[in-house]
């Protein structure tokens, strides 16, 4: 059976909303770099071919979808949360601060969110959760795909600034080329320092 992306936007355009967004990030488990967040308001009944959680797209399929949704969604949001404030409230508060950013950042008010995962930012408008929403709800799949979209760019951006790291390989994840260039080199401005305890622990 077909997977109906828009179960969800129907239901809260079933009890009236008009204007939904959904609402993703990318980037809570990196060693560095900041949390990103998208929110996406799509026009009613939209699918968007090709569509789907970011997650099981290649990284070429996402930079291709990337420039469809933001032409044909009605507003589109990209906010962060820095690795200071990361450092400061925590990577969930911080996450949250970058939901609420892009949520807040759109230029059509939304007036209902669906968001991904189990945790609601603090947001104006009506919200909900939805456990793994990104591969549920076309909505929160396109927020998905321009979040991790744009983060990945800003990690390519790294790369010419830090080249040591291979940001450009890894995005900022803990992988083992990762983790040996910290050993080799030592943390830079961008990494989130919480983050590093264990592998800086054995230096």
């Amino acid at each position: 059976m077909e997977k109906d992306w828009l179960f969800y936007e129907r239901q809260c355009a079933d009890k009236g909303f008009l204007k939904i967004c959904g609402v993703d990030e990318a980037g809570r488990g990196p060693l560095a770099g900041p949390v990103c967040a998208a929110a996406v308001i799509l026009n009613p009944n939209q699918i968007i071919a090709g569509v789907n959680d970011s997650k099981k797209l290649s990284e070429k399929k996402r930079e291709e979808l990337f420039e469809v949704i933001k032409k044909e969604a009605l507003s589109y949001s990209i906010a962060y949360a820095s690795v200071e404030e990361i450092e400061k409230m925590n990577i969930l508060n911080a996450t949250m601060l970058a939901m609420k950013r892009a949520v807040e950042g759109l230029n059509v008010k939304a007036d209902y969110a669906l968001i991904d995962g189990n945790r609601l930012p603090p947001l104006d408008i009506m919200s909900e959760c939805i456990v793994k929403g990104d591969a549920k709800s076309m909505s929160i799949a396109s927020a998905s795909i321009l979040a991790k979209v744009s983060r990945d760019r800003l990690c390519y951006e790294y790369a010419k600034k830090y080249p040591q790291y291979g940001f450009d390989k890894h995005k900022g994840y803990g992988t083992k080329l990762h983790t040996q260039a910290i050993k080799d080199y030592g943390p830079c401005e961008i990494h989130r320092m919480s983050f590093l305890t264990k592998i800086l622990k054995n230096e």
